[in-house]
């Protein structure tokens, strides 16, 4: 054997699809000869892309005895001189296209004597397959001998002459000594620096042509470089390397870098297409690093697959295998009888049915086992035959199945000995709202399989993408009421998503925004920079059904809806979302403070749902006032009382009047600065501060509603049912009652503060009162809210909580708080 040092690479199909293609190849080659001229480079080559579905298709013609085999024929051969023609010159292409010639006779023999008995015997099918490789090889020696010299390139192995092998229960068997030794001889004839190799073919121990079946360039690729001794193999493919995930199910999915043997094995058992798992047997034993790298990305370095490749992340990759179904054997009759998994595996197996997965419970009371979908009756069928005794005898309930079903698996060296993996795996999947059917999970530690079904298996994909880190997590947004606190959250979050994704990794993604007649539906997100002028443009009538399902794709795993309205109707939806896994975050006061029947409905559905509901703003803006009352009531303490000033609107009110300036005159320049509601009898009436005090009541654990507590209402009660416009213009005609009462507050040196007040026995009330100005309510700035917990710690000295309770900043902020707040949640729970 030579001294110089040998690299194979390896080039599929949609690498050589075209004349461009054979061009970017040779390039490379040229590139890598270029790197390293001490070193002879091996190249195995498949067909053309799509060249051998093409191929066995004329197999399928002529066992109709469709003459059409012959018309396919021809259109094959015109796409190859079509390809070769912009190759290579005249005399290379009459030596191409001759060969061609000769080899299209051959075939169309054997097409001509499958059609006179109607059948292709497999032998058949493999020695017509097999002409896609060896066209590829001597059009791209030829093309690289004219374009580099023959001296550099130009010769190449017909694989039938080395590769021995025969059939094995597992697949090709490689002949490794009868193989050497065709290599030796052949290399005793004369090889430029690189040489072309057919993939995909061998022969056996006759000489008669044998496939190594889909994927075999791969596998042919590794035994070549086996019997090489080579120093490398890198395989060109159509993507960067072994991704982490699907990218068309996690378009998130990144290149590994590195990874081992052991983990490259294991995720191209469960899907991962670029790496074929006959690949890694010649490399692993050899101990030949391969690499996987993209032919139309060469400047990328790919992924590297070695003995040894750790690094500190404990998940590699997550992949899925689809179509596949549980088949459940179960009965008290298999507890501790030796022999019932043999009996059931034999019978599989005597039906031809392949087993992905196991799992069975420590109790022997049943094995679960994952098959094929569409062999998943026959499986049932075999089963229920070797356990029919068992089965009338009552020993064995039942023998069911359960189609439709993935099997989620995650892949890492690192997991060996890592505590906690299992339960961020199956957390993830439980926070996202998805149920496990079965699990499994090797003494190597290397893999965890989680069975799941089908329709939740891209969102459980990439739940479990994010939850380790391989992605950004998401959580997909639907926003109602863009209106100002709407408007001021959607640009505080556009100016902190940038941020929120490079530092916490999280893709706070707004999906949706809907008014009360209009909904924007964005594709991946709704752009913040210009959504106004979007749903001015794009905007379609509002349909909740359509918004919700927008929100909750199922290629997302986590769905929020942010609800900035005011609106009951929108309050209602919150129990349906909720049970369907939805999470909802609102400053909306309505579904919290409404009927002791929808509150009790509300939690019942989001632990039905596995989702939450965050509501901080609905009591004191940004003010922590509920996670402060709850945090006092987990450690223990006991509440006695709470006592605050909860509308940032009547604080302004009762803060601005000082008895000279008329009140009606205050309300109207807060509403035209918006520190009211478009109607201020909704703050006058002071049901909104009747709300948030019934919303801590609740807290409290108190079954208190509204109307079951006094409520002073401010509205003169003969401007209560007139419209707005009337209410300002009268008001000032009722100005003389607010300052008669200032004025007794004066004198008793106290002011006037709208209080709620609520009690640890259930009494509750809403009314205007006089405050000693030595009270902290007495000293609060315009728009603030105060709230002061007495409780058992804090008896002498209540705590007291102050600051803006009211603007559209302050809100938004809190309810971005409460949304960043969900996220750390969801991954806790990861």
């Amino acid at each position: 054997m030579a001294a110089t040092p040998w690299k194979i690479h390896k080039f599929g199909g949609t690498s050589l699809a075209d004349a461009e293609c054979f061009k970017r190849v040779a390039q490379i080659l040229s590139d890598a000869r270029n790197d390293e001229t001490d070193v002879s480079l091996g190249v195995i080559v498949s067909a053309m892309a799509g060249m051998t579905d093409s191929l066995l298709m004329l197999a399928v013609l002529a066992e109709r005895d469709d003459k059409g085999f012959i018309r396919e024929l021809q259109a094959i051969g015109h796409r190859y001189a079509e390809t070769a023609r912009q190759l290579v010159d005249d005399a290379a292409l009459v030596a191409v296209l001759d060969a061609w010639s000769v080899d299209s006779t051959v075939l169309q023999e054997m097409l001509v004597g499958i059609a006179s008995v109607k059948s292709a015997p497999q032998r058949a099918r493999d020695m017509i397959a097999g002409y896609g490789e060896i066209w590829s090889a001597r059009l791209l020696a030829a093309y690289l001998s004219q374009r580099l010299g023959a001296n550099v390139a130009g010769s190449w192995i017909d694989a039938r002459d080395v590769l021995v092998v025969r059939t094995g229960e597992l697949g090709p068997i490689v002949l490794w000594d009868d193989s050497q030794r065709n290599l030796v001889q052949r290399r005793a004839l004369d090889y430029s620096a690189i040489t072309v190799i057919t993939g995909f073919i061998a022969a056996d121990e006759q000489g008669l042509q044998m496939t190594l079946g889909r994927n075999g360039s791969d596998h042919s690729a590794a035994i070549f470089a086996a019997l090489f001794k080579a120093d490398s193999l890198t395989i060109w493919t159509d993507v960067d390397g072994v991704l982490s995930g699907d990218p068309r199910r996690i378009p998130e999915a990144q290149v590994i870098n590195a990874l081992t043997y052991d983990e490259a094995m294991e995720l191209a058992y469960f899907g991962a297409s670029v790496i074929h798992p006959q690949t890694l047997g010649p490399a692993v034993a050899n101990d030949i690093p391969i690499r996987i790298r993209n032919t139309f990305s060469p400047t990328k370095s790919g992924s590297r697959i070695s003995l040894d490749n750790k690094s500190k992340r404990s998940i590699k990759g997550i992949t899925a295998i689809d179509g596949m179904a549980l088949v459940n054997l179960e009965g008290a009759g298999m507890i501790g009888v030796p022999g019932t998994a043999d009996r059931l595996f034999a019978a599989l197996k005597e039906a031809g049915v392949s087993v992905t997965l196991i799992s069975q419970a420590s109790s022997e009371h049943s094995i679960c086992v994952a098959v094929p979908d569409d062999l998943a009756e026959r499986a049932q069928a075999v089963i229920q035959d070797a356990f029919v005794a068992e089965l009338d005898d009552g020993q064995i309930q039942r023998v069911d199945i359960t189609k439709s079903q993935s099997i989620i698996a995650v892949v890492g060296d690192n997991m060996t000995g890592h505590p906690g993996i299992a339960a961020k795996f199956f957390g993830t999947l439980g926070q996202a709202g998805i149920n496990v059917r079965a699990i499994a999970q090797g003494s190597s530690e290397r893999n965890i399989s989680a069975v799941v079904n089908s329709a939740d298996a891209t969102r459980a994909l990439r739940a479990v993408h994010s939850g380790f880190y391989l992605s950004a997590k998401t959580i997909s947004i639907g926003l109602l009421g863009p209106g100002t606190v709407g408007a001021a959250l959607l640009e505080q979050i556009r100016g902190r998503r940038e941020w929120l994704l490079e530092r916490f990794n999280l893709d706070l993604r707004i999906r949706a925004i809907g008014r009360s007649e209009t909904m924007l539906l964005g594709g991946r997100r709704v752009s913040l920079d210009d959504w106004q002028q979007q749903m001015e443009d794009d905007g379609v009538p509002m349909d909740f059904d359509a918004f919700e399902r927008h929100v909750q794709a199922d290629h997302l795993p986590h769905a929020v809806i942010i609800d900035c309205t005011s609106s009951d109707d929108i309050a209602a939806r919150y129990a349906d979302w909720l049970a369907k896994g939805m999470h909802v975050v609102t400053p909306n006061k309505k579904a919290f403070s409404g009927s002791q029947g929808r509150y009790r409905q509300l939690r019942k559905s989001a632990k039905q749902g596995n989702a939450h509901y965050f509501y901080e703003t609905t009591v004191g803006a940004a003010l922590p006032v509920i996670s402060t009352l709850r945090n006092l009531i987990d450690t223990g303490d006991q509440v006695h009382s709470i006592q605050g000033v909860l509308s940032g609107t009547l604080a302004y009110l009762f803060n601005a009047y000082d008895g000279t300036t008329p009140f009606s005159e205050i309300v109207r320049v807060a509403r035209e600065n918006g520190y009211t509601e478009p109607d201020p009898r909704d703050d006058l009436s002071g049901m909104d501060v009747a709300r948030k005090l019934t919303i801590l009541a609740r807290e409290l654990g108190q079954d208190l509603e509204i109307g079951r507590f006094p409520v002073e209402n401010l509205i003169p009660e003969e401007l209560r049912n007139v419209d707005a416009a009337q209410f300002m213009a009268d008001l000032p005609r009722h100005d003389e009652r607010m300052r008669s009462l200032y004025a007794e507050a004066k004198a008793e040196g106290k002011v006037l503060r709208y209080i709620a007040s609520l009690q640890a026995s259930g009494e509750a009330s809403v009314s205007l009162q006089k405050v000693a100005r030595d009270n902290a309510m007495a000293h609060i700035n315009l728009t603030d809210n105060i709230v002061q917990f007495s409780t058992e710690r804090y008896a002498d000295n209540p705590l007291v909580i102050q600051g803006p309770g009211a603007g559209p900043a302050v809100t938004a902020g809190g309810v971005f708080a409460d949304l960043l707040g969900l996220a750390n949640l969801l991954e806790g729970t990861n």
